[in-house]
């Protein structure tokens, strides 16, 4: 049975019954048992199973990265958050030269089961040191599995099957998408890491596209509509692994690709997703397109950040070019930059 609640309150779901499910499930964080919880996502999960199960940790991101590490390798299945990616970057080496070689140190015997959370996004002044998507950074090591959903659906399934690993996740979540609301399913399930889904149908261009940066595609994707264009939309729902079949299937059929990231273009993302279709010999008839950031720093100004982030105009406008038309126009908005447009309540 399935009813709608939001992004939120999803993952929250998935965290409490997975607590319920299993005695090794812990969570702790900076700021988890607070009144706020994480932007709601642990409100109330204290209280229900205790704070020895739901613990509050100090401002030491090298240490409590470690402590959820060292629970991990002793058979407890850990949810550590970070409210900010970039306080995860004073743990890199708990995640990158510790947790994600753990099980090809050891030859396949041990593993570390420990399930990160990391906010990314934009918004409210954020600036360049706390509203980076590093997505890409954490893709680029062997021994991680990085995750990033869009749908109320997708954060509660994948995050179960995160917890369910045994291997490290990286569970990134944009903080745009908290209050997108979607139909969830009340009972506990999975869903598969590593596999697209289509989140808008067509058959002349292929976009595909990364957590936030999905909602922009469909939004593109119904512009490009009005005038004959039909776009298929991929949600590819996670970036290591990530659904390799499906992009190369759909920029066959379409032969045309763009690929809407929320990070930047060198070196991120969308360039490993034109790579590995150049490498299969797909035939495009036109050039793929990357639509990401900029390479600058995030700003903090309202001003640059209205030509910093990529939109649907600009997804709109790349499939134009590539199909040789007059790109149509997006009804204007008069909302701030840096607050979520209302339209993506849901569902999506």
């Amino acid at each position: 049975m399935s009813r709608t609640i939001s992004y939120a309150e999803a993952v929250r779901e998935a965290t409490d019954q997975c607590l319920e499910a299993d005695p090794r499930v812990l969570v702790m964080g900076l700021g988890v048992p607070d009144p706020k919880g994480v932007f709601g996502t642990t409100s109330g999960l204290a209280e229900r199973h205790g704070d020895e199960r739901v613990s509050d940790l100090p401002t030491s991101e090298n240490g409590m990265t470690g402590v959820a590490l060292g629970c991990a390798i002793a058979g407890m299945r850990p949810i550590m958050t970070h409210i900010r990616t970039e306080f995860a970057m004073l743990a890199i080496d708990q995640i990158v030269n510790q947790a994600a070689k753990w099980r090809y140190m050891f030859g396949g015997r041990m593993s570390a089961p420990l399930v990160i959370r990391l906010l990314v996004g934009r918004g409210w002044g954020q600036g360049p040191q706390h509203s980076q998507s590093l997505q890409a950074w954490f893709a680029h090591i062997p021994g991680l599995k990085v995750v990033m959903p869009v749908t109320p659906r997708d954060a509660k399934g994948l995050l179960i099957a995160s917890v369910e690993d045994d291997d490290p996740v990286i569970f990134i979540e944009h903080r745009w998408l908290h209050g997108v609301t979607g139909d969830v399913a009340e009972e506990m399930y999975s869903t598969a890491i590593g596999e697209a889904r289509t989140a808008h149908d067509g058959d002349d261009v292929t976009i595909a596209a990364t957590s936030y940066m999905v909602l922009e595609a469909i939004r593109a994707a119904e512009t490009l509509e009005s005038v004959g264009v039909g776009a298929h939309v991929l949600d590819l729902r996670s970036v290591r692994p990530w659904d390799r079949r499906a992009v190369l299937e759909s920029a066959a059929r379409t032969g045309r690709l763009i690929v809407a990231d929320t990070g930047w273009a060198t070196a991120g993302f969308a360039a490993e997703v034109v790579a590995h279709v150049a490498e299969e010999g797909v035939r495009l008839t036109a050039p793929p397109r990357r639509i990401a950031l900029p390479d600058v720093p995030t700003p903090t100004s309202p001003a640059l950040a209205a030509d910093f982030y990529p939109r649907a105009r600009e997804i709109v406008a790349a499939a134009a070019a590539q199909l040789g038309i007059e790109a149509p126009a997006l009804p204007e908005s008069d909302l701030p930059l840096d607050v979520p447009d209302p339209v993506y309540a849901g569902p999506f």
